[in-house]
């Protein structure tokens, strides 16, 4: 599966931005999809994931209550809302996806990082302070 992220900026501390990752080559269906950032000099961190068929989602402490994944598998489509952002959520962001299995879900894998083997090119968000 080919993922395409959109939607970064440059937007003031508090402000909004709404991220899309669309997917070409086949569906979402039966994919965990998760959004990665990475900030300058800083390691690669899952930040929010959602599992295939919408029923469990993950979110990371540093972005829990402000950001929102969602994804709309009718589209092939899925989304990043980030409300009140801060300096410190500047960084490149990755669209990810990964299959879900029975065991991945009995087993609530939703939030390892490394089960993501497809990825978006990222797209830079920056917030001004």
């Amino acid at each position: 599966v080919q993922l395409q992220a959109s939607g970064g900026g440059l937007v003031q501390a508090g402000g909004s931005l709404r991220l899309s990752c669309a997917a070409s080559g086949r569906t979402f269906s039966g994919y965990d999809l998760g959004w990665f950032r990475q900030a300058p000099g800083k390691e690669r961190e899952l930040i929010c994931a959602i599992s295939w068929r919408g029923s469990r989602s993950y979110y990371a402490d540093s972005v829990k209550g402000r950001f929102t994944i969602s994804r709309d598998n009718a589209k092939n489509t899925y989304y990043l809302q980030m409300n009140s952002l801060k300096p410190e959520d500047t960084a490149v962001y990755y669209c990810a996806a990964t299959p879900e299995s029975a065991s991945d879900y009995l087993s609530n894998r939703l939030p390892n990082p490394t089960r993501y083997v497809y990825w978006g090119q990222g797209t830079q968000v920056t917030v001004s302070s």
